[in-house]
């Protein structure tokens, strides 16, 4: 698979190349108000020229370069800037500082807020090296949360009112959503509260059956604080690692607390689009989509929805499984890594499994049968994630600062974080590397930023358990070959070596998410579809919460920090009255 790169062009605005000082009386406050008094003042005028002029260089909006950008703010200006909330001045290496400015905006259909950094130049004045813009709320169309929320007391009518909801008595769904994970819980959530009908179809039994059935040693990797989901946050008392089954109780307990409308055993038999419906490339009309769900006891229902949002997983939840000579003549065991529930099933056999995150997990399950995986917290997680603490910003402006850093920047201080990271882990590196472990540092030693954005994997964390069991020799290695073929007694590698196996373990991820789509709209739509996760072109991912190439049909895909923040992107333009077309031009 190729993948684009990111421009070798952009580089980080350190001081030695910006040829600037960071002046010991900095006032930090008065040169960002006075910056932002500049840039307000040229948005309102709709001077596109002018707002580029307050711009290095080199600037960003993942929009690269000044033409570029000039096209952009000619295409959208003018805005309102209401003004700058928190500035800020920071320096995340000794080479390398800005100011940062938060602020909130103004369009004349929605309410926004941005990220501003501010770098020093030679001359002495500052200049912006990156903005970043994100919707918050359309104009018409609040959430009905906090003060809005409902107000009337309810005297014995929610129980009936609340179970004709959920079957769609009165009305039809406008949106569908296949899948009540985690992402698509959250999607499901943020319509909830716009008050537009939506129904979950979920083909397991209960929410959260995904992740209760997985194998036992499964547990997050990111901290509760990067993990919360949108307007129900984790307790205080959480653990700072969640076990799945754990995690599956609270998805549960979500989508029960926040009204969501879940059909759970259920599958979508048919879905088709009908076309005469479609006002625009982005304005699908009511009945867009016909779909008819098979529901656990047998029954079905047709509806006419007007948007249709994929949330299975990771590669559309379609586990891979290599093809591999001589696996028909194996008399042992051969599973995908979804399948895997526990090392009890193979005890006293002879495993063998791959090797990035879920191998890992697997791997030490079946050495010494316990059940909680825990990162290191003294290494990588300050470093990584240092946004998301206890003591942090809220999680929605932690957020706004997280998404504000374009990828090709990122993938630049990564590369910074990486080294810093391998310094602080050296003997637990060189313990692997003297196993024969072949370390991977990432593209150009960025680390597992850039794998899991353009591969949604293919890293390893070395800050597990299972690490620590390759170097004291308890699970052993193998990664000097390549896999040949199954023989009746396990696998045979190319350099003519074979290992003994009861049980193949195969932890080989998943496939295109697009191909569940395929499957229900067929190969004449499903031919338009964008691709799905990777990079593009200006450093962004592709396709998912956003236009997917088939008008009403979305991709919701990511982490619990990525759908918390993303699935107000999705569901806001689905919102009556939205704000139009997204921006995709190209220069």
């Amino acid at each position: 698979m190729t993948f684009i790169a990111i421009d070798p062009q952009v580089t980080l605005p350190t001081l030695d190349k910006l040829r600037a000082k960071i002046p010991a009386d900095l006032d930090a406050h008065q040169i960002a108000t006075q910056w932002f008094a500049s840039f307000s003042k040229s948005i309102g005028s709709g001077d596109g020229h002018a707002v580029v002029d307050l711009f290095a260089e080199d600037d960003f909006r993942t929009i690269q370069g000044k033409p570029r950008v000039i096209a952009f703010l000619r295409d959208i200006l003018p805005s309102e800037l209401d003004g700058s909330d928190c500035i800020s001045f920071q320096e995340p290496f000794t080479d390398l500082s800005w100011i940062q400015i938060l602020f909130s905006f103004e369009t004349p259909v929605g309410i926004g807020s941005g990220v501003i950094r501010l770098i020093p130049l030679a001359s002495g004045d500052w200049t912006a090296h990156s903005v970043l813009t994100n919707l918050e709320d359309l104009k018409g169309f609040p959430e009905r949360i906090g003060a809005l929320r409902a107000h009337k007391p309810d005297h014995g009518k929610w129980l009936e009112k609340r179970q004709r909801e959920i079957e769609f008595v009165d009305t039809e769904p406008k949106v569908v959503i296949i899948g009540a994970g985690q992402t698509g819980l959250a999607i499901a959530a943020r319509l909830k509260c716009l008050d537009v009908p939506t129904l979950v179809v979920e083909k397991e039994s209960r929410v959260g059956g995904r992740w209760r059935d997985r194998y036992e040693a499964l547990c997050l990797h990111d901290p509760v604080w990067y993990d919360h989901m949108p307007y129900i946050p984790f307790p205080a008392s959480w653990p700072t690692y969640t076990p799945a089954k754990k995690l599956a109780d609270w998805l549960d307990f979500y989508a029960h607390s926040l009204e969501l409308n879940i059909w759970t055993s259920s599958i979508i038999t048919s879905l088709t689009q009908d076309a005469s419906q479609i006002t625009d490339a982005n304005k699908p009309g009511k009945g867009t989509w016909t779909l008819t769900i098979k529901r656990g006891e047998g029954t079905e229902r047709t509806f006419s929805a007007g948007h249709v949002v994929f949330a299975v997983g990771s590669g559309g939840g379609v586990p891979v499984t290599p093809n591999i000579p001589g696996m028909d003549e194996f008399p042992g065991k051969m599973l995908h890594s979804s399948e895997h529930k526990s090392a009890r099933d193979h005890a006293g056999k002879k495993v063998i499994v791959g090797a990035c995150t879920s191998a890992h997990d697997i791997a030490q399950d079946h050495q010494v049968h316990r059940f909680a995986y825990v990162m290191s917290a003294k290494t990588g997680i300050p470093i990584l994630l240092g946004l998301y603490t206890e003591d942090g910003p809220q999680t929605d402006v932690a957020d706004r600062i997280n998404a504000s850093f374009p990828i090709p920047l990122l993938k630049l201080m990564a590369k910074r974080l990486t080294n810093i990271i391998a310094e602080q882990d050296r003997e637990l590196l060189e313990g692997l590397t003297k196993r024969g472990f072949k370390l991977n540092y990432g593209e150009d030693g960025s680390g597992s930023l850039i794998l899991a954005w353009k591969r949604g994997g293919g890293f390893t964390s070395v800050h597990v358990g299972a690490s620590q069991l390759i170097i004291d020799g308890k699970i052993k290695l193998k990664n000097d070959a390549q896999i040949s073929r199954f023989t009746t007694d396990g696998i045979q590698f190319d350099d003519g070596s074979e290992i003994p196996a009861d049980v193949v373990i195969f932890a080989t991820g998943y496939g295109d998410a697009r191909e569940p789509a395929r499957r229900l709209i067929g190969d004449k739509l499903a031919d338009k579809l964008l691709r799905v996760w990777g990079l593009n072109d200006e450093g962004e991912i592709n396709s998912v919460w956003r236009w997917s190439g088939v008008s009403g049909l979305y991709f919701m895909m990511g982490n619990f920090a990525l759908c918390r923040f993303h699935s107000k992107h999705v569901a806001l333009p689905i919102e009556e009255g939205g704000f139009g077309n997204h921006y995709t031009k190209r220069s």
